[in-house]
């Protein structure tokens, strides 16, 4: 892992007239990091989430990739940014009139000019690489959860990208599912040298994988604190971040 931010997020902010939901938002991502934005349902983790991948336009500020600005940039070289990224979205988000190995050849079949049984075998390839080899003719239906979970990041794997986003990867899985879909991220992270952020408020989840993070908060609508939540559910001056890390089972156990 190297100092080089691969991300800066800088004076962002998101309004809608009058009304503030995000403000004054600035963190940096290292390359090669895990790294969580999490806080409550309703803190704009998934709203920040759209911004950093150009789905929604931030009121002010803008976000760097490799010192580059995704929201000031010429349309060609916005186009070509979002290339660079991979999104596994909440709930996977797969086409459910086609097959798994049929939704991971969709990008490929519409940004290369690799030949249809060369975009048949990386489609199987990306699909072997989340431990799906064997189900490229299976329908999303067909399949579990978690399942469908390994399938949309098999997809989202489909063009290489050197940064990857997850959107609450963990939600509607069972704990075991939760923590192969956990290991699977880290393993990412290891072999591909990927830049991966992910939104979650699960916390088995965030010490699982986080090697940095921040913390959204609800009621001042903006980043409270960053740190490696390991660090922070001990050190945190905020007691916010301490409740938010330390609810439940999972945060007493580690807190």
């Amino acid at each position: 892992m190297t100092e080089n931010p691969k991300i800066v997020v800088k004076d962002m902010d998101l309004t809608y007239g009058d009304f503030v939901l995000l403000r004054d938002l600035n963190f940096a991502v290292k390359t090669g990091e895990v790294f969580v934005v999490m806080g409550r349902s309703g803190s704009g983790k998934s709203t920040l989430l759209k911004q950093m991948i150009g789905l929604k336009r931030p009121s002010t500020g803008d976000v760097f990739y490799d010192g580059k600005p995704l929201w000031a940039a010429e349309h060609e070289e916005y186009l070509a940014m979002m290339r660079r990224f991979g999104v596994l979205y909440q709930s996977g988000a797969l086409w459910s009139s086609l097959t798994l190995s049929e939704n991971v050849a969709m990008p490929l079949t519409e940004y290369t000019d690799l030949s249809p049984a060369d975009v048949q075998d990386l489609a199987c390839l990306k699909l072997g690489l989340v431990g799906l080899a064997g189900f490229e003719d299976y329908y999303p239906a067909e399949i579990s959860g978690g399942m469908r979970k390994r399938a949309g990041l098999a997809r989202a794997m489909a063009l290489d990208p050197d940064i990857l986003f997850f959107d609450e990867p963990s939600a509607g899985l069972d704990p075991v599912s939760s923590r192969m879909l956990d290991d699977l991220i880290l393993a990412l992270r290891d072999s591909l040298g990927a830049t991966i952020v992910v939104v979650s408020h699960e916390l088995a989840s965030i010490f699982a994988i986080a090697d940095n993070s921040i913390f959204i908060d609800a009621e001042s609508k903006t980043l409270l604190e960053g740190g490696d939540p390991k660090k922070l559910v001990k050190e945190s001056p905020h007691k916010q971040v301490r409740d938010f890390l330390t609810r439940g089972e999972e945060g007493r156990a580690v807190s």
